[in-house]
């Protein structure tokens, strides 16, 4: 039977494809890809096709930076990993695309548990560990076929009584799926981040990504209110099996009346009923990590009786050694001074 690799040009296949994989989350969903080409990206999408069936995948896209124009693949290829042949074909793939775009490696995160035979297959690939991370390697996740009931006892004891303490104080949930409701959320980011001492995204980043998601009802933004004012937002994204929490801020005020665990159990209730089965609170850091500046966020996370899973982490196959190991320096620079 015919073997070959192009490009997929039809959401729904590509759609279907991924979400027929339990392991994926939107960073290789078809909206993932629109978001990075309403930036002006460069975004490949290519498939492996036995006869006319898809078995493999990848999304990547052209990152152009002066230390080094990369191909970035987050959250994939989604493959079936013993699949020799296919995975070997995906690899010589990726390396041509970068090579045409004159990128001087590729970065890839895979949805592959880390493992000496995970690390091992990628080392037999030719890729290399790198320097810096590609989207999250460490998550915390809820098993969302668990009742509620399940859930709560698996919580900490502070984090039950911040949800007593929140539903006494008549705290609102609100959703929507207006794009022009990000404006909030990147106002509230902005003193979330003098607060935490973290860099925030733009309010057009933030907007274009969420309405990539929302334009097909997968993204969501939650907002818990007390007697009008905000105390906390959420933006999750829902895709296949995955209910992401891919961002969350809060007021002052949020952080004394508790409303951000309100946001998730309603969120994950909406889960549920979308047919969702895992629920994400995305990264986290090692428990013995304290110096990690998203260590405390992580202990709030944990709090929900989180498992945790920890993915192959960025490896990068290199195309241009001198160009590279520019990189290499200024990302291990950078990833020090940054503390993550």
């Amino acid at each position: 039977m015919a073997i070959e690799i192009r490009d997929v040009t039809d959401k729904n296949e590509w759609d279907d494809f991924v979400t027929a994989h339990p392991e994926a989350n939107f960073l290789h969903a078809w909206q993932w890809g629109e978001f990075h080409i309403s930036r002006g990206k460069t975004v490949i999408r290519r498939g492996v096709y036995v006869g006319k069936d898809l078995e493999g995948v990848y999304e990547g896209v052209v990152e152009t930076a002066r230390r080094g124009t990369h191909l970035a693949i987050a959250g994939g290829p989604i493959v079936d990993w013993g699949n020799a042949d296919v995975v070997q074909l995906l690899r010589d793939d990726m390396k041509k695309q970068g090579e045409v775009h004159g990128c001087a490696f590729v970065r890839v995160r895979p949805q592959l548990e880390k493992s000496d035979e995970s690390s091992a297959l990628f080392d037999r690939l030719g890729f290399k560990p790198a320097p810096y991370y590609l989207s999250v390697e460490h998550a915390g996740i809820l098993d969302l076929t668990k009742s509620e009931e399940e859930l709560l006892k698996g919580m900490r004891q502070r984090l039950r009584r911040a949800l007593r303490k929140a539903e006494k104080n008549n705290i609102t949930v609100e959703t929507s799926t207006n794009s022009d409701d990000i404006a909030e959320f990147y106002r509230i980011q902005l003193e979330t981040a003098r607060r935490h001492d973290f860099t925030h995204f733009s309010e057009d980043f933030l907007k274009k990504q969420f309405k990539s998601f929302a334009d097909d009802n997968s993204a969501v933004l939650y907002t818990a209110r007390h007697e009008g004012e905000v105390l906390a937002q959420n933006f999750m994204i829902f895709y296949g099996n995955e209910a992401s929490y891919h961002y969350g801020v809060s007021t002052e005020l949020g952080t004394k009346l508790s409303g951000a665990p309100l946001l998730h159990m309603q969120a994950m209730r909406d889960a549920r009923e979308r047919g969702i089965k895992r629920y994400s609170f995305w990264g986290i850091v090692d428990e013995d990590d304290t110096d990690h500046r998203f260590y405390g966020v992580s202990v709030f996370k944990r709090g929900f009786g989180v498992d945790e899973l920890k993915y192959v982490p960025a490896h990068d196959l290199i195309l241009s050694p001198v160009k590279y190991r520019l990189n290499w320096i200024i990302e291990t620079i950078r990833r020090k001074a940054r503390r993550v």
